[in-house]
């Protein structure tokens, strides 16, 4: 009895482990369920890249469904995502609003000048403090916004055509129809 104690241990940790591979094979693990989803976005009011001076708010961003990107001059992904959304961000038909993450906006700015700027407004959060509020962690991540200023989709890691394609795409249409 002593001697199968610890081999019935060591099989049910093997199943266990075993479920937990299977489990994770089912499900995206870039999908990351957002508790924000289907609640209004956080207020925010955020300084343009290009004018620090003047600020947008979400009430100013009302009444259009719109994108917000998270990207930072020193995210390698964002380095691999970009080339994507410069050659569909016009095709989306909405804003497509950059939203520079910890970033020091002289460096942001020369990436942008770089690599090209493919959003139609570059807002900045040097310190964080609002990323905090959207549960962001990391870059890039993209948000889906609709007229209401209601969360309908956020994405994390780098968009990829196929992403834009089979999932963002259809969920503006959607909410260009009016639906949720």
């Amino acid at each position: 009895m002593n001697r199968i104690l610890p081999l019935l241990g060591f099989a049910l940790l093997v199943g266990l482990f075993g479920f937990g591979i299977w489990w994770n094979t089912l499900h995206d693990q870039r999908e990351v369920p957002s508790p924000l989803i289907g609640k209004p976005a956080p207020a925010y009011n955020l300084p343009l890249l290009d004018d620090p001076s003047t600020t947008v708010s979400k009430h100013e961003m009302l009444g259009q469904p719109y994108l917000i990107n998270v990207f930072a001059s020193w995210c390698f992904a964002c380095g691999e995502e970009h080339p994507v959304l410069m050659q569909e961000a016009q095709q989306l038909g909405i804003p497509l609003v950059g939203y520079d993450y910890k970033d020091q906006p002289s460096d942001a700015k020369a990436w942008l000048d770089k690599h090209g700027n493919p959003y139609s407004m570059v807002v900045t959060d040097q310190s964080g403090d609002t990323a905090i509020n959207f549960g962001i962690y990391g870059a890039p991540e993209t948000f889906l916004i609709d007229a209401n200023g209601v969360i309908r989709y956020k994405h994390i890691g780098p968009l990829t055509p196929n992403v834009i394609k089979t999932v963002l795409e259809p969920k503006i249409a959607k909410l260009k129809r009016g639906e949720r």
